[in-house]
């Protein structure tokens, strides 16, 4: 993970929703992609190697915060409390995950961006699927990366992650850097280890743009979207893009079954399970994410010339 400077970062307000924060990276002329981060995560969660891959390879990588994450609005709405997380009973007036994909496919209308190639990884493997479920016309490519169908039987986090994930919220940012690179040991993988001094110049970074202390309620409203949304294998069904489903075979955060569900919820798609992978976006495995991908997309029925971005400076002021 890596963080650069917020000069880059540019603003688009939906017009039935939030404002949303986005980054473009990569060629005016090239074929778009949209990378779609997890819980708790912006767009700088997205490793600079991956996205510097994808840019070589011709890809115009747009990346955003969702909603209640990084730069974007955060949703006022009294976050569910740690019982109701427990339980998996989201409150009543909870958003859900069709709302933060209708934000994803707000922007690309901002952008003037007709179809994309879409990437998201654990929660937002699970918006991108959505997308592709809702508005297949818009979507060339599906990559889900560690990511689950919501059915309560697969998927699901190990008790000592959700022991973790329990805590109460950081309160310094030193507090914050450690127990992210505590979370990394734990979710992520000795045969794929994080960069101990990347991942603590992210989390010292994030911890700003994130807003530091009052991150923790944002997150909690997400996991209730997450819950609120179900069991979302029948609609996965529905879904006609290329798709790729990626995921290791030790992650304690979305167990393996998650992905294989998801990869047999949709018709036609290819499931790649890699050995030794945990939960995380490790140096060792974003090369082949980027050439698995890539070689989705090559694969893909080609779309319309790309729009927008190409001819026009992206909507929204720097701030």
């Amino acid at each position: 993970m890596t963080a650069t400077a917020q000069d880059t970062d540019r603003f688009v307000d939906l017009p039935a929703g939030p404002r949303i924060c986005y980054r473009v990276d990569g060629p005016d002329d090239g074929t778009p992609l949209l990378l779609v981060a997890g819980l708790g995560l912006d767009l700088t969660s997205w490793p600079q190697r991956m996205v510097d891959g994808f840019v070589k390879r011709g890809f115009r990588v747009v990346r955003l915060d969702n909603r209640d994450a990084g730069r974007s609005s955060r949703i006022d709405a009294p976050p569910p409390g740690r019982l109701r997380q427990l339980l998996a009973r989201p409150r009543p007036d909870a958003y859900d995950l069709a709302d933060m994909a209708a934000d994803t496919v707000g922007l690309l209308d901002a952008l003037g961006i007709e179809q994309v190639h879409l990437v998201g990884m654990s929660m937002g493997g699970m918006i991108a699927q959505i997308v592709a479920a809702r508005h297949p016309a818009r979507v060339l490519s599906l990559t889900s990366v560690f990511s689950t169908t919501g059915h309560r039987r697969v998927g699901q986090p190990a008790r000592s992650t959700l022991l973790r994930m329990a805590r109460n919220p950081a309160r310094t940012v030193e507090e914050s850097v450690e127990r992210h690179l505590g979370m990394l040991a734990h979710i992520g993988s000795t045969t794929f280890p994080p960069d101990e001094e990347l991942e603590r110049a992210w989390a010292t970074a994030v911890w700003a743009r994130a807003g530091g202390a009052r991150a923790g309620a944002p997150v909690a409203r997400q996991i209730g979207a997450i819950q609120a949304s179900g069991d979302r294998t029948a609609e996965l069904a529905r879904i006609t893009a290329p798709t790729l489903v990626v995921h290791g075979d030790r992650d304690p955060m979305v167990h393996p079954t998650g992905g294989r569900a998801t990869a047999d919820a949709i018709p036609g798609a290819r499931h790649v399970e890699i050995a030794g992978m945990g939960h995380h976006l490790a140096p060792g495995v974003v090369d082949r994410l980027v050439e698995l991908t890539a070689d989705l997309a090559r694969s893909a029925p080609p779309g319309p010339t790309p729009t927008g971005l190409a001819h026009s400076t992206p909507p929204g002021d720097p701030r």
